[in-house]
């Protein structure tokens, strides 16, 4: 009985550490994110007609990777000229875009690799609000 006792008490101690690692991490990295997109809305927002062709672009969500080496950036593009021409563009001068963020970001060490995706929740949203209207 006392050695089942011990056991659980240490298997506890043990998941009770791994939680908090892990819910530390995810605050560090929902920080970063927040401030990444912050920035890259900013950003965004000066250069309008030499990243995003003129169209208007927002930030709609940023991803970090737990050891903050890369991030997802998701990107809702409208009016202008089409979304792939834009991201492609975008994607051209990511290192230009990297660049800008670490110099806006000065107290952070490693900036991380910025990879930018459409993203399509908008369109889908309305799509399946089209199809729920027909039924």
């Amino acid at each position: 009985m006392h050695k089942d006792k011990f056991c659980f008490t240490r298997c506890m101690k043990t998941a009770i550490t791994i939680l908090t690692f892990t819910f530390m991490s995810t605050i560090r990295q929902s920080r970063i994110e927040g401030v990444i997109q912050e920035e890259l809305s900013m950003l965004f927002q000066r250069n309008a007609r030499d990243l995003c062709l003129g169209a208007m672009v927002t930030v709609t969500i940023v991803r970090v990777s737990p050891d903050l080496s890369s991030a997802k950036c998701y990107l809702s593009i409208f009016a202008g000229p089409p979304k792939d021409e834009v991201l492609k563009n975008v994607e051209l001068n990511a290192a230009r875009i990297r660049g800008d963020v670490g110099r806006r970001l000065k107290n952070m060490k490693h900036i991380p690799s910025l990879s930018f995706y459409i993203d399509d929740s908008l369109d889908y949203a309305t799509k399946i609000n089209e199809l729920l209207k027909k039924g």
